[in-house]
Formats: C-alpha cells, sequence, structure tokens
C-alpha cells in the first residue's frame, strides 16, 4: 500500500530562525511537511501552487497585515484548488502589543489560535499539534 501524501504547513514569518524552529519542531512531532515564506507576497504565491492544511502566519508580516493575508487567502484558495471547499485553519504568530487587533479578528472559524512571540514552543505544540497527526514511530 502506497504512503499517504503527508499533511502540508505553510508558515509565514518574517523571522528564519522562527521558520526554521517551526519547522524542526512540527517535523519532529508531527506528520507533516512544512514550507515557509518570509514575506505575503510570497506566501501568497505559494498556496496558489499547493494544498495545504494549516497555515501558521505572523500577524505582522513586512509587506502585510497577517490578518489581511489571511482574508485573501480565505477569497482564492478554493479558486486555486477546486476539489477544496475552503482556505484550511490559520494560526497566527503574535507580539504582544498585536493582542488588541487579533482579538478582531479570532472569532472567525478557521483561526485556530496564536502562538506568542517570541516563540513559546510549548503552546505551539498545544495548538498546532492538535491539528496535525502525530507522527508515527519510526520502523
Amino acid at each position: 500500500m502506497p504512503e499517504p501524501t503527508p499533511l502540508r504547513v505553510l508558515v509565514a514569518d518574517e523571522s528564519l530562525p522562527n521558520r526554521r524552529l517551526i519547522r524542526e519542531l512540527l517535523t519532529a512531532f508531527c506528520a507533516c511537511e512544512v514550507d515557509d515564506a518570509a514575506s505575503g507576497e510570497h506566501a501568497f504565491e505559494r498556496i496558489t501552487q499547493r494544498e495545504y492544511a494549516l497555515f501558521l502566519v505572523a500577524f505582522t508580516l513586512p509587506d502585510i497585515n497577517g490578518a489581511l493575508l489571511d482574508r485573501m487567502i480565505a477569497r482564492v484558495y478554493s479558486r486555486c484548488h477546486p476539489t477544496i471547499l475552503s482556505a484550511p485553519p490559520v494560526i497566527f504568530l503574535i507580539r504582544p502589543d498585536e493582542s488588541a487587533e487579533f482579538n478582531a479578528v479570532k472569532r472567525d472559524a478557521r483561526v485556530r489560535g496564536a502562538v506568542p512571540l517570541p516563540l513559546s514552543l510549548d503552546v505551539l505544540m498545544q495548538v498546532a499539534g492538535s491539528l496535525l497527526p502525530p507522527k508515527g514511530p519510526a520502523l
């Protein structure tokens, strides 16, 4: 029986260390592959090319607000991937001063939570780990 295609996660954050840390943590504990983008433009381009099971998006990107990027993705995702009815869930990476702005968007059904920056690995695994299958034991 062929191996199932692993779920894909897209991480959009300007910080390369954050993107690397998220990739390492998720791929170590969850059955997924992680793509990353340093800007909103690059993230938007990636979603037109591949299907994703989860987005992790910094609330502030160098070229666009993360909440606005998420709304744009939600509008075009099913047009880019006709077999999928809606865009996948999103988790925001937020700085302490962005809490009020995050509260305004967290009521969206696709928003599954936030991970504080500087990166909290425990919170990341608590929020993202509940949306991704755990990695099976190595054979």
